[in-house]
């Protein structure tokens, strides 16, 4: 008997020991299924052993659940449970200095009756777009697609879905390109430079406390205060592999301090590069759909997209 309370007593410690470690990586590291998963199965033998260890030492447990600071011990575990179950402002603060942020903010799928995505950053924000695919679209062929946010002055502030074995973004999805290119150039020139990112881009109608100065997605997607929120744009650009016709981009104008919980995309035109600026740097601009295109208008019959905003 006394061998079999030494392996049970070495299991256990040993499992706490791989829980204590992986419960530690899993906090300081972003999210890993290896380290969450080895760490949620050695739980359950913890538990296993726990549950022999009880029954080998029920006598002596039984006299420690009849001193008072046992019942102390418990309670103070229960209080300490159900303070970082609820998380108030200081437990919060701990928990944001994990690198952990779950297995995945966003989800995509590609089915024949259309595109999925869900975006959710938080349970107060719950974004789904639903893309109804047209005659044009092969699921066996899907087309490659970007989806972003935008400032009220077109700027970049969020990829929220990256074309994935895409090799040259600049050919497929050349809007999507550039405004990607230029958000992660403006930001390497301000980190060097020690500014603001909106003042490193230097423009009239960003630079300053205006209403498109900020380039942090949750001013946008989840403000403080709804009465002074910033107005933003949800943008996708779809291309068609080997159509020989341009991308087309569709877009929806978003506003928390008017929100709505359905919206339709629009159809806003096709990117084409114009002339470099006087600085000699790359510029782009939408067109009108022409005569040009043909299957390219049937990739997409209808674009919805939901949002559902907690208190």
């Amino acid at each position: 008997m006394s061998h079999r309370r030494s392996r049970i007593s070495l299991l256990t410690a040993f499992s706490f020991v791989v829980l204590a470690v992986t419960g530690v990586l899993a906090f300081a590291l972003p999210f890993s299924i290896r380290i969450v998963g080895l760490h949620a199965l050695i739980g359950f033998v913890f538990i296993g052993l726990i549950a022999l260890h009880v029954v080998n030492n029920s006598g002596r447990l039984t006299r420690y659940l009849q001193s008072r600071l046992a019942w102390i011990t418990l309670g103070s575990i229960l209080l300490l449970a159900g303070l970082f179950f609820w998380q108030p402002a200081p437990v919060r603060s701990v928990l944001g200095l994990s690198r952990n942020l779950g297995p995945a903010i966003n989800r995509f799928e590609v089915t024949e009756r259309g595109l999925h995505y869900q975006y959710a950053p938080d349970e107060r924000y719950q974004m789904a777009l639903n893309v109804r695919t047209g005659s044009g679209f092969d699921p066996a062929k899907p087309p490659h697609f970007a989806v972003w946010l935008e400032n009220a002055s077109f700027y970049h502030i969020k990829t929220l879905y990256t074309p994935q074995a895409l090799t040259d973004a600049s050919r497929a999805l050349p809007y999507w390109d550039f405004k990607r290119r230029g958000w992660e150039e403006a930001k390497r020139e301000a980190e060097a430079s020690g500014k603001d990112l909106a003042e490193a881009l230097e423009v009239d109608g960003v630079s300053g406390a205006t209403q498109n100065s900020s380039f942090d997605p949750a001013d946008y997607i989840l403000p403080a205060d709804t009465e002074e929120s910033l107005p933003y744009r949800l943008l996708i650009e779809i291309d068609q592999p080997g159509d020989d016709q341009a991308s087309l981009v569709y877009a929806v104008d978003i506003d928390n301090a008017d929100p709505r919980t359905f919206q339709l995309f629009d159809l806003v035109g096709y990117p084409k590069r114009e002339e470099d600026d006087d600085e000699g740097k790359e510029v782009w601009a939408l067109y009108y759909i022409d005569e040009s295109f043909d299957s390219a208008l049937d990739l997409i019959d209808s674009a919805l997209l939901t949002i559902e905003r907690g208190k």
